[in-house]
């Protein structure tokens, strides 16, 4: 593998861990999910939370791309470094866009082509590298221009014409960019290379971390500058919980075996595995754990008692619906993702998930801690019987032999 490397980029290795400019680069995604949270807080209504979702996906992909970029070449090397923190600043920037996707506010430059503009940068920087990756290699240089060919074109043209445009038209091209990107990346072949399964199924379960550490983070917010009282300790222990249980639920099995699932493939199989289970499973699960901050922040500001708000009093329906819908989807999306590498259906999520959403008509009109209380009450019994029920099974699995 080395010598198909130009000599100015170095290969991954098989063993590789994530180096620590690729968390550096992670930081953006931090600040992009306060953004995008952000985004969905400032207007809670069914058309907003559509465009929160729509630039979530977007910087997902900008995260993907390099992730796979980082699994063949060592990301703080050569002209690899280089390229990556132009990508970084980049992406920056349309991370600060971010409020600015739909609509362009006065005195600046026009936000949505701003956007649209720096998403094609980040993704020409992302092709450039693995073209320059794939130079001695037929088979991934084949791929990546059957990919480039569709991917480049149409998720980024179509946004840039979305810039250019509001409405609903506007949404629905953002939407037929995102759609087209992604079915043209799951169509265009499997001649990718995954060099290290480790670091691929490490940086995953990272971006897992970040993801849940906003939900944190959103809790904080919730409460700046407010008094420090009851209601709000206990809805911060409640918050925190359900943030802890969802970690528990991906950390302390599922991402085990699907790494081992991954590092046992080969081939198309291993690709396979990597592209659906990671880049597809992992973004619902993004996904849940946004909505699941944007409750969080709604109802800790609700709890300390500002704007006329008491106890007794619920959540609006749209928190309330990101709140359970949220961890429905975290769930479904880790059941398609172990699902996917071993072929086993996790029957107590996949019922968990149905009894939140079957749960959500009684939650709208509960008062808000009450709404929260039974979310981890669900949680708890999901883990404890999983605990309970799979004791040996989950003793094999994380104590076997690396």
């Amino acid at each position: 593998m080395t010598d198909a490397l130009p000599t100015r980029l170095r290969p991954t290795a098989e063993d590789a861990s994530v180096t620590q400019l690729e968390l550096f680069f992670d930081l953006v995604m931090v600040f992009a999910f306060t953004q995008v949270t952000d985004l969905a807080a400032h207007e809670t209504t069914v058309l907003n939370l559509l465009r929160a979702f729509l630039v979530l996906a977007v910087m997902w992909w900008v995260w993907i791309g390099y992730a796979w970029l980082g699994n063949v070449v060592k990301a703080d090397e050569g002209l690899a470094r280089v390229a990556l923190f132009g990508a970084m600043a980049t992406a920056l920037i349309i991370a600060l866009t971010i409020p600015e996707a739909f609509h362009s506010k006065p005195g600046g430059w026009h936000g949505p082509l701003v956007f649209a503009l720096g998403y094609l940068i980040v993704r020409l920087i992302h092709l450039g590298m693995f073209w320059l990756a794939s130079m001695h290699d037929r088979q991934l240089r084949g791929q990546v221009v059957r990919w480039a060919a569709g991917s480049i074109t149409i998720g980024t043209a179509l946004l840039i014409v979305a810039g250019a445009t509001s409405g609903a038209a506007q949404i629905w091209l953002w939407i037929a960019a995102i759609t087209g990107d992604m079915l043209w990346t799951l169509l265009s072949g499997n001649g990718w290379r995954l060099t290290s399964a480790g670091h691929f199924a490490e940086r995953h379960g990272l971006v897992i971390i970040i993801a849940l550490g906003e939900s944190i983070v959103s809790i904080g917010v919730g409460v700046a500058g407010l008094p420090i009282s009851g209601p709000i300790v206990l809805g911060a222990l409640l918050g925190l919980a359900v943030s802890g249980l969802l970690w528990w639920a991906y950390f302390d099995v599922a991402a085990l075996v699907v790494e081992r699932e991954l590092k046992a493939a080969q081939g198309e199989r291993r690709v396979q595995i990597a592209r659906n289970c990671y880049t597809y499973w992992h973004f619902p699960m993004v996904v849940g754990i946004a909505g699941l901050a944007l409750a969080l922040k709604k109802l800790l500001h609700q709890l300390g008692g500002t704007d006329g708000h008491t106890l007794a009093e619920a959540l609006p329906a749209v928190p309330v619906y990101t709140l359970y819908g949220g961890v429905a989807l975290y769930l479904l999306g880790l059941v398609g993702f172990r699902h996917y590498a071993t072929r086993l259906v996790l029957w107590p999520r996949v019922l968990t998930a149905a009894v939140l959403i079957a749960l959500l008509p009684a939650a709208v009109g509960m008062p808000a801690i009450a709404t929260l209380g039974l979310l981890c009450a669900v949680l708890v019994a999901l883990i404890a019987w999983e605990t309970v029920r799979y004791a040996e099974p989950r003793d094999a699995v994380r104590h076997a032999e690396p």
